[in-house]
């Protein structure tokens, strides 16, 4: 007699927004949309014959049956998850799956790996840049480092460093900016950053500055931003010391010589309630060290 199961594809639907508590939030995790969501978690509660959630405007809640049925549908796709790795014809390979977010791979942990091959000849690294946040376990991936203030659910998370912004120039921007008195920061053309644009209003405000900016340009990662001050489009804010470097070699100027401290920062995670591969522990024990290396300073 075969399992009587429910659509398989609504229980990562239910299982999504059940964590994250958002039918929208969801959807942009998973790549589809709030309306699919919606559709696939209706149908999933008719097969079921009673409600999931409780809907009450904007707020998003379980109900008790959806709250008995979560830790079930979590612990399903994990045992799949971990199933199919098992079995994939790549399985004797010691490989690590890791999340990352594009700007930290690409200035802090590409040019460290050389160190880490040096060191783990026979592991392979596998690395995921997408700028969705991949789902642990259920996405396949063994450890993730995320920026943020964390810690996230289903997770251990532990800090890696915090971070500091301090705006920046071209040298010929710089210039024609400075002058007698305060920069007039209302004029300035600031350039943001699509998935952090509220380090600017942190910073105007750390300053006392209650003004409406001049926003110049939006970009979707950092390094964009510092180019884009590089070829004068505006000033950004560099984020130390994760791009103290790339600011270094673009020849950037600081406007200010205060950086201010933010509560965000990058965080090592990986799945809680299980003991990680070898493979898995020799990596984070790696990026643990390479963080805990004095980092270059802003000077």
């Amino acid at each position: 007699m075969g399992f009587q199961l429910p659509p398989l594809a609504s229980l990562r639907l239910f299982e999504a927004a059940a964590r994250l508590r958002s039918f929208k939030t969801a959807a942009d995790e998973l790549g589809v949309t709030p309306s699919a969501v919606s559709h696939g978690i209706g149908g999933l509660e008719e097969w079921l014959g009673t409600p999931l959630f409780l809907r009450d405007g904007r707020r998003l809640s379980l109900t008790q049956a959806g709250e008995d049925f979560l830790p079930h549908v979590a612990e399903g796709l994990s045992m799949i998850a971990s199933g199919a790795r098992r079995v994939s014809p790549w399985q004797g390979e010691r490989r690590v799956h890791v999340s990352v977010a594009p700007t930290f791979a690409r200035l802090w942990l590409l040019p460290r790996l050389i160190g880490f091959r040096g060191l783990q000849t026979g592991i392979r690294l596998h690395i995921d840049t997408s700028h969705r946040q991949a789902v642990l376990p259920l996405e396949g991936m063994d450890a993730a480092i995320r920026m943020g203030t964390g810690p996230w659910p289903a997770s251990h998370s532990e800090l890696l460093f915090r971070e500091t912004l301090l705006p920046v120039a071209s040298p010929d921007h710089a210039r024609s900016v400075a002058g007698p008195g305060d920069l007039d920061w209302a004029s300035l053309p600031l350039v943001r950053v699509t998935s952090v644009e509220h380090d600017w209003d942190t910073w105007l405000q750390s300053q006392g500055l209650d003004i409406s900016p001049n926003t110049a340009l939006h970009v979707d990662v950092v390094h964009l931003a510092l180019q884009a001050a590089a070829n004068g489009l505006g000033v950004a804010l560099c984020r130390l010391p994760l791009c103290t470097d790339m600011c270094k070699d673009l020849g950037l100027q600081p406007l200010t010589a205060a950086p201010v401290e933010i509560p965000t920062g990058y965080w090592l995670t990986v799945p809680d309630g299980r003991e990680p591969r070898r493979e898995v522990d020799a990596f984070c024990r790696w990026v643990r060290d390479e963080a805990s290396q004095p980092m270059p300073s802003s000077e």
